[in-house]
């Protein structure tokens, strides 16, 4: 169902939500496209003003002032587009340089504008010409996204069309490209109008990958546990460069309850002055320079799904202790080499 308005805009909707699963959904009513590591924006121009909107409700215009005045450029004047904000870099895009735009100084946000550009990747059209579009099942607006790009991106390279395919083995291709300014696939419903607010028509599908690290420290959980005695919480994972500094690259909470008590002994014996001899955890707040390095003696294998800017994005997973393996064999080079990331 469409509707027409003439005098004011249509009310911005809730960005529809994506279910996080294993595997990739396969049958006729899916339709694949990239899951692309950046910001969700859902972006509104009516008549010369153009809006935009995080998936919580931030007002991302602000950060981003060369698209939204990239929007009013367009040829059409009465539009919302659901995409994805990301920052080119020399291999795919930089998550780090998007972070940096998230500033309180305008100054500091118009030089990066100039300096390290965003671009648009739109995945769906919402409103088009004043019409409600997202009560129409998403082959439909599919086919509206194609020809409003096909108008309108051709001679303003701010915005992109993000590819989409009906055929799994291009699923499985971007999965196993994962890196460089992707970090999965999304699997989508054709035959259902857009799900604002909920999961019933996306679901979400990353790259799990796995990395041997050196324990350079650790972290107390928050309690005392029984007998007064405080027991690990988290550990500091490393891993060493080519000049052989170690780096902290990340963190891991998942261990099980029944190895926090040996494990604290063991963690506790190794105490040590100094761990990481490259890039150390940060102390910006309380929490993060309450830790405890040790001496680099254990291995942890950890999942992890994502890693840029010399560190792992999201918390890891424990796989395994390594007593096989040598620290210094822990190095970065281990890691998947990013993809330069899809062409759009």
């Amino acid at each position: 169902m469409t509707r027409k308005l003439t005098s004011r805009p249509i009310p911005l909707p809730e960005a529809m939500e994506a279910r996080a699963v294993s595997e990739i959904p396969r049958g006729g009513h899916w339709q694949y496209e990239p899951k692309w590591d950046g910001f969700r924006c859902l972006l509104r121009r009516y008549q010369d003003a153009a809006t935009m909107w995080s998936k919580s409700g931030q007002d991302l215009g602000r950060y981003f002032p060369e698209i939204a005045a990239a929007a009013v450029t367009l040829p059409e004047g009465d539009y919302v587009l659901d995409g994805e904000l990301v920052i080119p870099a020399k291999r795919g895009f930089s998550f780090d340089d998007l972070l940096q735009r998230i500033h309180p100084a305008e100054s500091r946000i118009r030089r990066l504008a100039v300096e390290t550009p965003a671009l648009f990747i739109a995945f769906d059209l919402l409103v088009r010409n004043g019409i409600d579009l997202a009560g129409m099942k998403l082959s439909d607006r599919r086919r509206e996204l194609e020809d409003f790009a096909n108008k309108c991106f051709a001679r303003n390279p701010t915005f992109r069309l993000s590819p989409a395919s009906a055929e799994l083995t291009d699923a499985q291709r971007w999965l196993k490209a994962s890196g460089g300014g992707t970090d999965g696939v999304m699997a989508k419903r054709l035959d259902l109008p857009y799900q604002a607010g909920n999961r019933e028509g996306m679901q979400k599908i990353k790259m799990h990958r796995t990395a041997d690290c050196v324990v350079g420290g650790f972290r107390y959980g928050d309690r005392p546990q029984s007998a007064g005695k405080r027991l690990v919480g988290s550990l500091l994972l490393g891993l060493y460069d080519d000049e052989g500094l170690l780096h902290h690259v990340g963190f891991t909470s998942g261990i099980k309850a029944a190895e926090k008590r040996d494990l604290t002994d063991k963690l506790e014996k190794i105490r040590a002055e100094r761990s990481f001899t490259g890039n150390a955890p940060g102390a910006s707040t309380k929490r993060s320079s309450e830790w405890v390095p040790v001496r680099p003696k254990f291995v942890v294998e950890v999942s992890y799904d994502h890693f840029s800017g010399g560190r792992f994005r999201h918390g890891t997973t424990i796989v395994r202790w390594r007593p096989d393996k040598k620290p210094t064999q822990c190095t970065m080079d281990q890691l998947n080499t990013p993809s330069r990331g899809i062409r759009l």
